[in-house]
């Protein structure tokens, strides 16, 4: 197998040279170009990440932190950031964190011993001064779907609060006024952040905040079922119910058919993230778009801008949410 060294004296190069050329480098002449591909190809070369990244200093990989593999919203996020790395010509090395504090730092050191060039961490459970200290370090670090005020040029993220807010809005406006809610952890700063958007809307209709008619979910299906279980069996009375995430929703629904609830008729429900079943859940689930997979491309857009200087590149860091009629919320007749 020809190596690197053999196509640098068949050329005439340097090593740095023949680096730059399999970098894509400007700085090579086109007939200097044109002697290294000739060796190159005369060879039979196939070029390696090692060989690629002599003259540039760069391992040409990004390192990824996502809580999950599966799930909607974490492939989303995966497919964005790769896709856009990819057309760049970086690889992404992912791990998980599992939403646990120790599994995220054990993830985040791992990412550094690959010698990547920077990391996109979803990152729920580690504190922001874990992140404000590991930014200090050589490797740069950029956060999805989190805010830390002190690294807000590296973050990407959604107005969680207006999300919250707007999810809330939809069934207020509707007329319905016993309105019950499902949260996910109240560790996460997302779920804070949509818990007090949802509060925010209920103080202008000056509709007073209720704790009975809220419920600690855990972002998934069971936790809906077991959220609307809870209203149920406390013989609460509500006619909207707003989940902090798609999947809650889809389990209340379910909950709701299994015990004689006729959707929407008895029962208002509103989700949020806009995850690719929600449109076929019966009825259509009404929720807050959380657009994930351009949130990844923007990620990896910024590293690229930033990392490896292609200053071209357009980038912003908020998004905003907007809301997703369907057929899950009707009027509500008092």
């Amino acid at each position: 197998m020809a190596t690197i060294y053999q196509v640098s004296d068949l050329a005439g190069v340097s090593l740095a040279t023949v680096s730059r050329v399999l970098n894509k480098n400007a700085r090579v002449s086109d007939k200097t170009r044109d002697k290294v591909l000739a060796a190159m190809e005369e060879l039979g070369y196939r070029p390696n990440s090692i060989a690629q990244s002599l003259a540039s200093n760069r391992s040409n990989s990004v390192g990824i932190l996502v809580s999950e593999l599966d799930g909607p919203i974490y492939g989303q996020m995966m497919a964005g950031i790769e896709s856009e790395l990819r057309t760049a010509g970086k690889h992404a090395i992912i791990t998980t964190g599992y939403s646990e504090e120790e599994k995220e730092k054990d993830g985040i050191e791992f990412l550094l011993s690959r010698n990547c060039d920077a990391l996109i961490l979803h990152a729920e459970a580690v504190s922001d001064e874990y992140l404000i200290e590991l930014s200090k370090g050589k490797v740069p670090i950029y956060l999805v779907s989190r805010y830390v005020k002190e690294l807000k040029s590296n973050c990407i993220s959604i107005d969680n609060r207006l999300g919250g807010y707007l999810a809330t809005k939809i069934v207020l406006e509707q007329g319905h006024k016993d309105v019950a809610y499902i949260s996910g952890r109240l560790n996460k700063p997302d779920t804070v952040n949509r818990l007090i958007g949802h509060k925010k809307a209920l103080a202008e209709e000056n509709i007073e905040f209720d704790e009975q008619l809220s419920f600690v979910g855990d972002y998934s299906e069971t936790g809906g079922m077991a959220g609307l279980k809870y209203f149920i069996d406390n013989k609460l009375n509500f006619s909207a119910l707003v989940c902090a995430n798609d999947e809650m929703a889809s389990g209340a629904m379910k909950y709701a058919r299994e015990h004689g609830y006729n959707l929407p008729e008895d029962l208002s429900i509103v989700g949020f993230d806009n995850v690719s079943f929600a449109n076929y859940l019966y009825p259509k689930l009404t929720t807050i778009d959380n657009p994930t997979n351009e949130m990844g491309k923007m990620a990896a857009k910024l590293v690229l801008k930033t990392v490896y200087k292609q200053k071209t590149l357009k980038t912003h860091n908020i998004f905003e949410p907007k809301v997703i009629m369907r057929k899950s919320v009707i009027k509500h007749e008092a």
